[in-house]
């Protein structure tokens, strides 16, 4: 992953020299943005380890997806905000049916079946769906009421503060008062913890350190990357949703998905299962909630949340799919490739709309 840091000066000449080459500074910008995302999880992970339980699990929820927070804040800056809504309902598809589906799909491959907690699965998928439902509310109130823009946005508002207060509610269940429900099933079965091999945790100081130099340089190359989107659609006739929910939407959690597949392999499909879900949970009751209401102070107008019916209904399809195969607790490599269809089935349609 290191390696690609040699795209940070490729987009810097590239945005310099060539500020007309809009597709090759889109992609050396998002190549740059995946080792300093990976810089961002890791330093995050150290300070958890340095700081204890209850705020790691709170850094954790509030770093998870702080690229993705970047390069949408970015985007609502430059007053793009169907990117931003296509960047929001396409990572929360992405965790769900892309990430979980190639990690089922390579831990089915190296073992037979693997297990995990169904418990854990079936309170994400509920979470989940309330998310959607939240999604459909101010669209259908648009519809049928006819409401101006300001009582939107003030529904919106409203909503958006309810996702984070459940959110909130939500960590302390996970965390504090229910963690049992969300451990492993050899763990929740047997009552041996499992133990997790991994490197000495960095200091705080150094942790702090990389945090924010990782920080400013994914915010740089956002801005890179943000302001040839909107050029680059034109020129080759992309479609704005595909470009924020397939492409835009997996940059910021890239390292976070190649983490996931890792665990499969190890035979550790829990981890997996709460690095895919528990971060579509994420996006939906946290950063979407946030972004919307910071829309109010960054950029030129403010963003609500009566997303376009086609965005919600691939939310609504994407919950049902991943509750029903996650329902069982079990997990073989077919189950992975049936969510991976339909993600590419998703993304394939969206190619081909108009632009």
């Amino acid at each position: 992953m290191n390696l690609l840091l040699i795209f940070i000066p490729i987009a810097i000449a590239l945005k310099v020299l060539a500020p007309h080459q809009f597709l090759f500074i889109f992609i050396a910008s998002s190549l740059a943005i995946l080792p300093l995302a990976a810089w961002m999880g890791q330093a995050t992970e150290h300070l958890a380890e340095r700081m204890g339980e209850g705020v790691g699990g709170l850094l954790n929820a509030t770093f998870g997806n702080a690229a993705e927070l970047i390069i949408a804040f970015s985007a609502l800056h430059a007053g793009l905000h169907q990117v931003v809504e296509a960047s929001i309902i396409g990572s929360v598809v992405a965790n769900m049916l892309l990430v979980l589906g190639a990690s089922m799909l390579a831990g089915g491959i190296r073992y037979h079946e693997q297990q995990f907690n169904p418990l854990g699965a079936r309170s994400q998928a509920t979470m989940l769906m309330l998310a959607a439902v939240a999604l459909i509310l101010p669209a259908a109130f648009e519809s049928a009421a006819g409401t101006t823009s300001a009582m939107l946005h003030r529904l919106s508002v409203s909503v958006c503060v309810v996702l984070l207060l459940v959110y909130v509610l939500y960590l302390v269940f996970s965390l504090v008062t229910h963690p049992g429900e969300f451990r492993s099933a050899v763990t929740h079965e047997s009552g041996v913890p499992e133990k997790v091999e991994g490197k000495a945790a960095h200091s705080v100081s150094r942790a702090l350190a990389v945090l924010a130099a990782a920080t400013v340089g994914v915010a740089w190359m956002s801005e890179i990357m943000v302001g040839a989107i909107e050029p680059m659609v034109h020129e080759f006739g992309f479609s704005t949703v595909f470009v924020g929910a397939f492409v835009v939407a997996i940059l910021g959690n890239a390292a976070e998905h190649a983490t996931a597949i890792t665990a499969a392999l190890k035979n550790r499909l829990d981890l997996s299962f709460s690095i895919a879900v528990g971060s579509s949970v994420q996006v939906a009751l946290f950063v979407a909630p946030v972004l919307i209401i910071a829309s109010h102070f960054i950029g030129p107008r403010p963003m609500d949340l009566a997303f376009r019916p086609g965005l919600i209904l691939i939310v609504i399809l994407s919950v049902l799919v991943t509750a029903q195969i996650s329902s069982d607790g079990r997990s073989d490599w077919f189950k992975g490739t049936q969510l991976l269809v339909v993600y590419f089935a998703l993304a394939i349609t969206f190619f081909f709309l108009p632009g």
